[in-house]
């Protein structure tokens, strides 16, 4: 009895670590050189796309997370470089510019003459924000390699920090292995996911401040003398053929079998817009393409409010050409906008406004006061009116809590207990059936 006791115990923990822990399914990468077709030119009416050479892309309204060019955005791809992207925002998120990084084995290991690196030796110390510079502008994997285990504990946990919080952003065809992007067949990610980790990047002022920047300097250190960086991404270098006007920052990426890689903004008159383009036999095609996707962006489409909220359209088009879709997000109403079954925007409806409640008269608080006088138990109901509308306000916040969603920290913990409590009844019967 007390063996079949312990395997039911063995059962049920396992499956409680199993649905508890984070799985990595099997993706098929795209690495067979196929351009995928332009699925946004199937949309009736909608502008006519430039020709482009990258095999995967993806236009974004910056803004509002439309789409305005699809070419196999959600095929799995491996980023390369463009990984930093992730690598920054969460490292931004969770640290502060002044923080002290000093270099370990884990940071030096990846500094090798076939990589990209700042040249970092093991005890040297640099502020947190130095290293962030470094990992963008000069696309350094030994910093990022450093930023993870002084950000995360360990290489491991930041990492999963990173698919954790691509996760949060909706990323559903990625899959971080490290913090740098070197290759590996468990780190991919798709066009349309590096879009949204860009958008997301752009609503944090630290990140747009390091994305912005196309030259740092590194100050002298306890090992190194003064390191001058500048950018090596041509749509922000203004002594290059390839700089574009508007261009407010970007990353790009090299690996053998992710090829050329690039993700950039642009910005005019107010109107900021994300390409991505993957796969691309060399950086040349990838602004090329980037460019010519940015001007696509600025020529076709513009911008109409839309019940108190900007959006970007063909030009031409109207609040009227649109439909709407109405669908209900953690107890708002969300009504989402399309052109011709092409998603262009949303609008989070208002809430009714609550009719005010009149302040209560001298005359009725004394009142009211009389009558809170009369007997004990009226006194001991209101209380405990009173604790049910605390409890019940409690009750709300921890719904709000769980709509929010929980630290990826928390969940593992969470996990784990609940897999230990599983184990600690199991022993408890256990040893009440062997007293018996």
């Amino acid at each position: 009895m007390n063996k079949r006791v312990y395997q039911i115990a063995a059962v049920i923990g396992a499956a409680v670590l199993l649905v508890s822990s984070v799985t990595t399914q099997a993706a098929t990468v795209t690495t067979n050189g196929t351009p995928a077709p332009v699925e946004t030119d199937l949309v009736a009416n909608w502008p006519a796309a430039p020709a482009i050479t990258s095999e995967a892309a993806v236009l974004m309204d910056a803004d509002t997370g439309a789409v305005l060019y699809n070419k196999g955005m959600d095929e799995y791809r491996y980023p390369a470089s463009t990984t930093k992207l992730m690598t920054l925002l969460v490292a931004i998120e969770n640290s502060s510019p002044k923080d002290t990084v000093t270099f370990t084995e884990t940071g030096i290991r990846d500094v090798t003459w076939d990589s990209s690196n700042i040249n970092a030796k093991l005890g040297e110390v640099m502020s947190m924000k130095d290293c962030w510079m470094a990992a963008y502008i000069q696309s350094a994997n030994e910093v990022c390699a450093q930023i993870a285990e002084t950000v995360g504990g360990t290489e491991a946990n930041f990492v999963e920090m990173m698919n954790q919080k691509a996760k949060e952003l909706g990323c559903t065809h990625t899959h971080f292995a490290n913090a740098s992007g070197l290759p590996d067949e468990n780190h991919y990610s798709s066009a349309y996911d590096l879009a949204k980790i860009m958008r997301a990047g752009l609503q944090n002022k630290r990140f747009c401040n390091v994305l912005s920047r196309a030259s740092y300097k590194i100050p002298k250190t306890n090992m190194s003398e003064a390191r001058a960086l500048h950018t090596h991404m041509p749509l922000m270098a203004k002594e290059s053929n390839l700089y574009y006007e508007g261009c407010i920052g970007g990353k790009t990426g090299f690996a053998t079998e992710a090829q050329h890689t690039l993700v950039t903004v642009a910005e005019r008159d107010g109107r900021r817009y994300i390409a991505v383009t993957l796969h691309a036999a060399d950086l040349g095609i990838n602004c090329t393409d980037s460019i010519a996707l940015f001007d696509y962006a600025f020529n076709n489409f513009e911008s109409i409010d839309v019940n108190g909220r900007k959006m970007t359209v063909p030009k031409g088009v109207t609040v009227s050409d649109l439909t709407m879709e109405t669908s209900d997000r953690n107890g708002k109403t969300l009504n989402r906008y399309y052109y011709n079954s092409q998603f262009v925007g949303y609008v989070i409806a208002a809430e009714p406004t609550e009719t005010p409640t009149p302040e209560p008269t001298v005359e009725v608080q004394e009142s009211s006061e009389n009558t809170e006088r009369i007997s004990e138990n009226t006194e001991e109901s209101g209380s405990k009116t009173e604790m049910q509308t605390e409890q019940k306000s409690l009750t709300e916040q921890i719904q709000e809590i769980r709509t929010e969603g929980l630290s990826s920290t928390m969940k593992i913990l969470l996990s784990i207990m609940g897999a230990m409590a599983v184990l600690l009844i199991a022993l408890l019967i256990a040893l009440h059936i062997k007293k018996d």
